[in-house]
């Protein structure tokens, strides 16, 4: 059985995954409306990777014999501004989601839950690679916003291509 003290902090988790899903479809909806399409689909790739990293918590917590419990969902902000800005706000979001799967972490280390620990290096590793992957994207749209061309375009045809 589940350490209810763990239980509660992974239900919280599913909360801010399906958060994170919902702030990125936003994000797609906000480039559907500037008509950047590319950009808009590698954001709603990103809310379903968010949707599937809550649902792996959601089965964790049932495999280990636990109740999972879904928490209110904020409405997201629908305005974002720049490229630049929405990828500024998604690379410091995804930092406020690795220092929470690092409190989960440390939870299950002082409950001495070894299963939620081991669960959890999974999404350890994923968070370096969310934040890699907004990172480099933030400073690819810097680097083409100071040459003063529109190769944005180039670049929202290429996130256009992204699978899943």
């Amino acid at each position: 059985m589940i350490n209810q003290t763990v239980q509660k902090a992974l239900n919280e988790q599913i909360q801010k995954e399906f958060a994170s899903a919902y702030l990125y479809l936003s994000m797609a909806a906000h480039f559907e409306h500037e008509n950047l399409p590319g950009l808009a689909h590698w954001m709603k790739g990103q809310a379903k990777e968010e949707m599937g990293h809550g649902m792996r918590i959601f089965e964790y917590i049932n495999e280990r014999g636990g109740q999972v419990v879904l928490g209110a969902i904020e409405k997201p902000d629908a305005d974002f501004g720049s490229p630049a800005e929405v990828f500024q706000q998604t690379l410091e979001h995804e930092r406020k989601v690795t220092a929470s799967i690092n409190a989960l972490y440390e939870l299950a280390v002082k409950e001495k839950d070894y299963p939620t620990q081991i669960h959890l290096q999974w999404f350890i590793n994923e968070q370096v690679e969310e934040e890699n992957t907004a990172e480099t994207i933030l400073e690819k749209i810097k680097a083409l916003d100071e040459t003063g061309m529109h190769p944005l375009l180039i670049m929202d045809a290429q996130l256009g291509k992204r699978e899943g």
